[in-house]
Order: structure tokens, then C-alpha cells, then sequence
């Protein structure tokens, strides 16, 4: 197992000490980061934390994993691999526009 999980469904007030915090309980936290968005800085809501072992890892999963944090209860698994996104934005193709197609 990947030492990489995903935390989503946080609180909008958890920041990354708060977060080192909670998981070091279940072993050696190597990084912990909440994700927040560039032009505001607010919290998006969910954060990635590297633990030092698969073990611990594990650990984390099964004792933080639909624990209550601010009255939401987090989502915590090994995270994925970041997905490609096409360039440009991911915006072409379908929707309404152009033409002068009138079918009513």
C-alpha cells in the first residue's frame, strides 16, 4: 500500500497543523497538506497526508475514516494518481452554440 492518502469532507477551518496532528496519533506523519484554492485561499475541503508507513497508512485509514471533524465526517483512503485533464480547460464540444440550425 501506498503511504499517500486522500482526506476529503473536511471542515473548511482544518489547516495543516491541525491535520498533522490528528493522524500523528496513528504513526510518524511525513507530510500533511489541505488543498485551498489560489485566488482566495480558502480550504477546498480536502487535503493529502503522506504517512512514513504503509502501516501507518493503514492505521490512519481504519481509525480516521468516518470520524466526525467539525460535524462532517471525513472520507480518508489511499489516494489515486492525479488524473489527466485535457488542455484548455477541459471546455469544447457539445453545448449550445454556433449555427443556424432551427429544428422546432
Amino acid at each position: 500500500m501506498d503511504n499517500k492518502l486522500y482526506v476529503g469532507n473536511l471542515p473548511y477551518t482544518m489547516r495543516d497543523e491541525d491535520l498533522r496532528e490528528h493522524f500523528a496519533r496513528f504513526g510518524e506523519v511525513a507530510s500533511a497538506k489541505v488543498m485551498t484554492d489560489r485566488e482566495t485561499g480558502r480550504s477546498k475541503g480536502f487535503a493529502f497526508v503522506e504517512m512514513a508507513s504503509g502501516e501507518d497508512a493503514r492505521s490512519a485509514i481504519s481509525g480516521m475514516h468516518g470520524q466526525s471533524f467539525g460535524g462532517r465526517a471525513l472520507v480518508v483512503n489511499a489516494a489515486r494518481p492525479r488524473e489527466d485533464r485535457p488542455a484548455g480547460g477541459g471546455y469544447g464540444g457539445g453545448g449550445f452554440g454556433g449555427g443556424n440550425r432551427r429544428s422546432y
